[in-house]
């Protein structure tokens, strides 16, 4: 997953997107969902965090498989 600046010119947020089926070049990343899709994907403010709570449902949103850890990690942290 990777996240992506979507909104107004004054007011942007995150919204996570798959990257299975990207493509990159030169100064960008193209991913494999329409601008619909990601922009109604779940989003967080440029400095907020996504709750642990929320981490699910960014993968419910694009059909895709949610686990988490053995131990409870999460799958969409900031590293």
């Amino acid at each position: 997953m990777a996240t992506v600046r979507i909104g107004l010119p004054t007011r942007h947020r995150l919204a996570f997107v798959p990257l299975e089926g990207a493509t990159a070049g030169p100064g960008y990343v193209r991913v494999a969902h329409d601008r619909s899709r990601v922009k109604h994907s779940p989003a967080i403010g440029t400095d907020d965090v996504l709750s642990a709570q929320d981490e699910e449902a960014v993968f419910r949103h694009y059909g895709l498989h949610y686990e988490s850890g053995a131990g409870g990690e999460r799958q969409l942290a900031r590293r």
